[in-house]
């Protein structure tokens, strides 16, 4: 009795919470379904009336519509590969009892602390600018002519900044789940003859699976709604070349004011976002129950 006294006082005090979490969830949905469905344009706010399908129809029949699918699938998997690769590259440096280590570490995951549109300035006007940038610095030292990034390689730029933005992030999960790896068991391989590339392939990178299931994971997550980085370099441009889901949205509600469109594509971007959750929590449910 005290016990079911005791579920029913937790589930009491727990019940205003789980109401407002529900709340501030339901809530912005229904509004995006609702407008969905409604001719809605931001310039004439009165003049809203019903249009059914016709939002999901024309959000569909938009030209740049895949062209954004397909942009977005690209810069989710190339910063997942740059930042996975890398982080585990990092993580194993990091893990060598060097000098200045402290320091070290406080410069890699410095990154992940500035903020999206300041990292895609700096990129933009510092690194990346064919004229004065770093790499056209470079590239004129070795006689080579500097390359116009954001015209030539827009999403590949993109990726790289936010690639730079997450790197620090899965270093240091891949880090901490490196530095609890059994110090005796690396010993014993080290005492049969095992090399580095062996060590590494049967002992380190089994030990990080998890650690790796959870960088991509919750990067994933993040990554579908990357937004800012595209509208400070390159506005999507030239073309759709670098429009991915959520700019595609951006442009057809703040550029074209329409509210009703761009509600179509957030229905259908949390569709999308839905199923690559619901693929990606099966292989971390995998994955954590070996």
């Amino acid at each position: 009795m005290a016990t079911e006294n005791t579920k029913t006082l937790a589930r009491a005090m727990m019940a205003p919470s789980v109401i407002m979490l529900l709340v501030w969830m339901i809530v912005p949905l229904a509004m995006t379904l609702w407008f969905s469905f409604q001719n809605y344009n931001l310039l004439t706010p009165g003049n809203n009336s019903f249009a059914g399908f016709f939002n999901y129809q024309y959000f569909y029949t938009d030209p740049a519509f895949f062209q954004s699918i397909w942009n977005t699938l690209l810069l989710v998997v190339g910063v997942l590969l740059i930042t996975v690769i890398g982080g585990i590259g990092l993580a194993l440096l990091l893990d060598q009892p060097i000098y200045g280590q402290g320091v070290a570490r406080i410069l890699v995951i410095s990154p992940f602390f500035v903020m999206p549109p300041v990292a895609a300035l700096i990129w933009k006007n510092m690194i990346m600018h064919p004229g004065y940038g770093v790499f056209a610095d470079i590239a004129r030292f070795f006689g080579v002519q500097p390359v116009d990034w954001f015209a030539q390689a827009p999403l590949f730029s993109i990726i790289v900044i936010v690639a730079w933005q997450w790197l620090p992030f899965a270093t240091l999960i891949l880090l901490t789940a490196l530095q609890s790896l059994d110090g005796e068991q690396k010993e014993a391989a080290e005492m049969d003859g095992a090399g580095f590339i062996s060590r590494f392939w049967y002992l380190t990178l089994p030990h990080l699976a998890r650690a790796i299931t959870v960088v991509v994971l919750i990067q994933t997550i993040f990554l579908l709604g990357i937004y800012a980085e595209i509208l400070v370099t390159t506005n999507g441009g030239p073309g759709f070349a670098s429009t991915n889901l959520p700019f595609l949205i951006y442009k057809t509600a703040r550029l074209s004011f329409d509210a009703g469109g761009a509600a179509a594509g957030g229905v259908i971007a949390v569709v999308l976002a839905n199923i690559v959750a619901f693929f990606l929590m099966r292989a971390v449910g995998k994955n954590l129950d070996r």
